[in-house]
């Protein structure tokens, strides 16, 4: 079995998340964050996320350097795994796979857990999530997973992934904070030409008197380095020409430029390819229809980074809210009790999932390490001093920096 070709590394979002966050070296962000700043605010919903690292070098189909994960969403929680949710989708650019799509886009639910993980493996990880709720729950679901391409960095075809690295993530799943950076699905993936992975950040909005959450989860593979934008500020312009991938000497394929030397700045950073998939969970009382347009949403976090959506990224969405308890899914044939929120009054909510998705992508990216992959293929990360300085040139830095 391939697990025992690679390190496997169970990331129990239970435990406090290592990695520094953007709020931490003074990125000002707008709007209101839950107690832990992640998906995981909304009540009921876990994250669970297996990596897997293992091997340096020439790369070698099936055995390595391995440099990849999963990571799943349950709206619910485990316990509550078979009990669907109302769901929307967005289709940004559809340079990729999201499955589930034809369920979710005429029934507008989910069920189940949401998998995110590499475009090789979203056979093995849809195959894990039914294989899992089978015996759990005693039927298969069919579940919404998500890829982006970890190529770049990982023996993408060797299929290391399986439906055991899935069932894993699945067991890992808990509430409270949750790990970002090289880990779960975003473990050998690339954003705005940095070291990417996964993000995640939430927020607190109120409508008509009541407290509502708003989540988002990504997992960042995409971006043009010289439009990123943080907190406003054209980090992406500033380092246009530093800290840009580069290959070891000694491994690099023939041909293969530039090699890795100080900050590598005579490369050339990556166009904008290798797909972004955006997770948003509420527990705003939403229809699918107002879920769908909460995804669009979304996308506009996006944006704010100065995202243009390239070609060759697939920019793919999926939104659920945990009220109602019971949705009305294919089977029910009692009307499901949902009084939603008027479309007059959801502004806070669609403002709050842009603020969050911004955060949770700059997240990624502080929480990111440079790692080195297949043929000695190196990915910088962000470098936070540099972060900082350029913040404080454009007076954007926050004073807890200081």
């Amino acid at each position: 079995m391939k697990l025992c070709l690679a390190l496997i590394v169970a990331t129990l979002v239970a435990q406090p998340a290592l990695a520094r966050r953007a709020r931490d070296l003074g990125v000002p962000f707008e709007g209101v964050p839950g107690p832990h700043d992640a998906i995981t605010d909304i009540a009921g919903v876990e994250v669970g996320q297996i990596t897997l690292i293992a091997g340096e070098g020439v790369l070698k189909v099936g055995s390595g350097p391995v440099r990849t994960g999963v990571t799943v969403v349950f709206p619910r929680g485990r316990a509550q795994a078979d009990k669907p949710v109302y769901g929307g989708f967005f289709d940004l650019n559809g340079n990729g796979e999201m499955t589930g799509r034809a369920y979710l886009e005429d029934f507008g639910i989910v069920q189940g857990p949401i998998g995110l993980t590499d475009t090789n493996a979203i056979g093995q990880v849809y195959a894990g999530i039914q294989q899992w709720s089978s015996r759990k729950f005693g039927s298969a679901t069919w579940p919404v997973v998500a890829e982006t391409f970890s190529g770049r960095l990982n023996d993408i075809e060797g299929f290391h992934v399986t439906s055991d690295t899935a069932i894993a993530a699945l067991d890992a799943a808990r509430s409270g904070p949750v790990a970002e950076g090289n880990v779960g699905g975003g473990t050998g993936m690339v954003c705005f030409g940095f070291k990417g992975g996964i993000g995640t950040a939430s927020r607190l909005v109120s409508v008509g008197g009541k407290s509502y959450t708003i989540g988002v989860l990504v997992q960042c593979n995409s971006g043009d380095r010289k439009v990123l934008r943080i907190a406003g500020a054209p980090v992406g312009h500033e380092l246009a020409q530093r800290w840009l991938p580069c290959f070891d000497p000694a491994l690099s394929p023939a041909g293969k430029a530039p090699k890795c030397s100080g900050q590598a700045i005579a490369g050339v950073a990556p166009r904008d390819q290798g797909s972004i998939v955006i997770v948003v969970g509420t527990d705003a009382p939403l229809l699918p229809e107002q879920l769908g347009r909460l995804a669009r949403r979304a996308a506009m976090g996006l944006a704010r980074l100065g995202s243009y959506s390239g070609n060759a990224s697939g920019d793919l969405i999926v939104s659920f809210s945990t009220q109602p308890a019971e949705v009305n899914d294919e089977s029910q044939t009692a009307p499901s009790p949902v009084t939603p929120l008027g479309n007059a009054t959801i502004d806070p909510v669609f403002q709050g999932a842009v603020e969050a998705t911004e955060e949770a992508i700059v997240n990624a990216l502080v929480a990111a390490r440079t790692m080195t992959g297949i043929n000695g293929q190196r990915i910088f990360a962000l470098p936070h001093d540099e972060l900082t300085a350029i913040l404080k040139t454009y007076n954007r830095l926050d004073h807890v920096a200081n």
